[in-house]
């Protein structure tokens, strides 16, 4: 979505193709942007697309214009249907390269070659782009939105927030855990005290931090995070695909196990507590789960106490 915002030549480029439609004397251009910020690999809903191949498939179309196939389509499925409608509705295909009519072998065949080529293009950037992320993430100096009571230096190091009552906050909660030994009863405490959570709140590249009541998530990712023991840690999560509707789709936020993660550095900043101590809450944080086997050690709960007949 970034780039939707911040670079805007290719957007012009592409609103400058209605123009040029005009001057070769098509009386009726019809401007397609609802895909902007949606990725072209067929991972992702695409309204627009879909929209495309509808007004193609009424036979209506003259021409679909582009500035190269990766702005129409990123993979083989969406690009080579598209090409086929085309060709079954007489659309030509109008690039700053040439116009193309899919009816013709020659010209399809160019079309399935430069769609080939987008779509391998898409994924040499994407291998391109975790290479050299995980490189500087094993530095300990990729750069992601930090939990609230952090904040990154000049330097590409993680620091404590220098804002005293933020810093204070997140300190109360660990200072809690520590007196009462379960994250319930600290959210409980915190709701009793009415006292004020700070929040990280992302638009686009701009973070802002606000102050909101507590929530129970909230104060379990504060226990579960790893940075406020003072490591860096990079690659929690992870993401899914799934086939929905024939197409696969992504989701992510599932949580790694530890050993899975992409990047472990201990005592890397300074933190709020020691790894020591954050070993010793997520041993006790998961003691006081309910969710496991009869036998296993875990929190009390209120009930009925068994009595003897």
């Amino acid at each position: 979505m970034s780039q939707v915002t911040g670079n805007l030549e290719s957007q012009r480029r592409q609103y400058d193709l209605a123009g040029a439609a005009e001057a070769v004397g098509f009386a009726s251009v019809t401007v397609i942007d609802d895909d902007l910020g949606r990725s072209g690999s067929g991972l992702m809903q695409r309204p627009g697309f879909e929209r495309l191949a509808a007004m193609v498939c009424s036979g209506d179309v003259g021409a679909v214009y582009c500035i190269e196939a990766s702005r129409l389509a990123r993979n083989g499925r969406d690009w080579h249907h598209l090409i086929d409608l085309c060709a079954l509705a007489g659309t030509l295909v109008v690039d700053p390269d040439g116009a193309y009519d899919p009816r013709l072998v020659n010209d399809r065949l160019l079309l399935g070659l430069k769609g080939t080529m987008s779509e391998y293009e898409l994924s040499l950037m994407r291998q391109r782009g975790i290479a050299a992320r995980d490189s500087k993430a094993k530095r300990g100096e990729f750069r992601f939105m930090l939990p609230p009571g952090f904040c990154w230096s000049e330097a590409d190091k993680v620091e404590i927030d220098p804002d005293e009552h933020v810093a204070d906050t997140i300190r109360l909660v660990f200072a809690k855990f520590r007196e009462l030994g379960s994250a319930r009863q600290v959210f409980l405490w915190l709701r009793s005290a009415d006292i004020k959570m700070p929040v990280v709140r992302r638009n686009v590249e701009v973070c802002k931090l606000v102050w909101k009541p507590p929530a129970y998530h909230s104060v379990m990712q504060i226990l579960h995070n790893p940075l406020y023991g003072g490591a860096y840690a990079f690659g929690r999560t992870a993401q899914r695909t799934r086939i929905v509707e024939g197409r696969a789709r992504k989701a992510s936020g599932f949580r790694k196990s530890r050993d899975e993660w992409h990047v472990l550095l201990r005592d890397n900043h300074p933190g709020y507590i020691s790894w020591q101590e954050y070993e010793e809450n997520q041993k006790l944080l998961l003691e006081n789960a309910h969710m496991k086997k009869n036998c296993a050690r875990k929190s009390a709960r209120g009930g009925r106490a068994l009595s003897r007949d």
